[in-house]
């Protein structure tokens, strides 16, 4: 059975611009949460050199059928020429959680 649920893995170049791009998915519904992490340094190869950056990671959960949507937003509004967003299948977890996750919709304030 394909799962409900998946986890994205996407950097970006600061905590700020983190918050506020996984603020606004949560908040359109594309995403159920986000964890941001601290920044950390990641070292890459680009345009012939080696870079060392510091940059801050979050790791996302959503709705198996928002993947595209994600995908869109992600290039829409990152500001990287080439973002890093990767998609992990989950497999298993809490039925409550999962199915909390799998239900989000876009969040409408009371």
């Amino acid at each position: 059975m394909k799962s409900k649920i998946v986890i994205a893995y996407c950097t970006f170049p600061s905590k700020d611009v983190a918050e506020s791009i996984c603020r606004q998915l949560v908040s359109d519904g594309t995403i159920a949460c986000a964890n941001v992490f601290q920044p950390h340094t990641a070292i890459y190869a680009w345009n012939g050199a080696i870079q060392a950056e510091a940059e801050c990671a979050a790791i996302l959960k959503l709705n198996a059928r928002k993947q595209t949507t994600l995908k869109e937003k992600i290039r829409a509004t990152h500001p990287y020429a080439v973002p890093a967003l990767v998609f992990l299948t989950v497999n298993d977890g809490l039925p409550e959680f999962v199915n909390w996750v799998y239900a989000q919709r876009p969040y409408a304030p009371f």
